[in-house]
């Protein structure tokens, strides 16, 4: 008789993965998906119950949470520990945000690399913001590239396949002399961070349609724009071209602004709010019964 063999826990751990990467991978080619992004496992739990196909993570959200300041005031391995968290909140594809890779060279992004994958994480964000801590805006292209580089190869190293988002930063930070200087900074960057082994460019802060549109025309390959208030909603991204829409911190952000109008009403004795939107204890509960 042939001996059957078993597969180890490790060798299960790393083919639940590789399946979960060819769905967000499909999920990502196909276009059209609204990425929302969690900052707990009661966030994230809620976006999946709502039927949502994937989950990112946000950095700023799990940074305001605990206490933080966005932009890796939270560090590396405190980060790491809220992605592991919620990636075992949900059982579907997670996308974690690493900000800038917690680290200037390329060795220190690939030590968050390996930790997000470690995490459960099937995809990252890394920003090409310095944050402060280069004499430029955002790393020049080279060495993001490099940084991009090094964030593949610990993926291959590892033995797991990741969907690796190349944030620039150019509009975020409204950089170039003009709006046309702009998108030709921003299709550089975008296509040696291809080139370098992203599989998707992320542009937050751009709320113009017609640029969005001649902006994914000139990437070789897809492009994520972010929800806005200035937008009125995923389809006009979808119209333009971007094959993937993210929620980004716009949600905890909102939930803020629901406390603080809570907070208001509780200093005059009242509760309105509260009373209104009221999740429901039971409805907690049922959402976290399956453990």
């Amino acid at each position: 008789m042939l001996a059957l063999s078993i597969p180890t826990a490790t060798e299960r751990i790393m083919a639940s993965a590789i399946q979960q990467f060819h769905h967000f991978r499909q999920l990502n080619r196909q276009g059209r998906l609204l990425l929302a992004n969690a900052w707990d496992c009661a966030s994230a739990r809620l976006f999946a119950a709502a039927g949502l196909p994937a989950i990112g993570t946000t950095s700023g959200g799990i940074a305001y949470a605990r206490g933080y300041r966005d932009a890796q005031h939270i560090g590396r391995e405190a980060m790491l520990r809220e992605i592991a968290a919620i990636a075992q909140c949900v059982k579907l594809p997670l996308s974690a945000d690493i900000e800038a890779g917690y680290g200037l060279n390329p060795e220190e992004v690939a030590l968050t690399v390996r930790g997000a994958l470690a995490a459960g994480a099937v995809g990252v964000n890394l920003e090409d913001n310095g944050h402060g801590l280069l004499t430029q805006p955002l790393f020049d292209i080279a060495a993001q590239a490099a940084r991009l580089a090094a964030a593949r190869q610990a993926a291959d190293q590892a033995g797991l396949p990741l969907w690796i988002n190349a944030r620039v930063d150019t509009w975020l930070l409204g950089l170039g002399r003009d709006e046309e200087d702009r998108l030709a900074q921003t299709v550089a960057r975008g296509n040696a961070y291809l080139a370098a082994g992203a599989d998707m460019v992320f542009v937050p802060g751009l709320t113009d349609a017609a640029l969005a549109a001649r902006l994914a025309a000139a990437l070789s390959g897809p492009l994520n724009l972010m929800a806005l208030p200035g937008v009125a909603g995923a389809e006009a991204w979808f119209a333009a071209g971007a094959s993937r829409v993210s929620l980004g911190v716009g949600p905890m952000l909102a939930s803020m602004g629901l406390v603080r109008d809570m907070a208001c009403e509780a200093v005059q004795g009242a509760w309105p709010t509260m009373a209104t939107r009221c999740y429901g204890f039971a409805e907690a509960e049922a959402l976290f019964a399956a453990g």
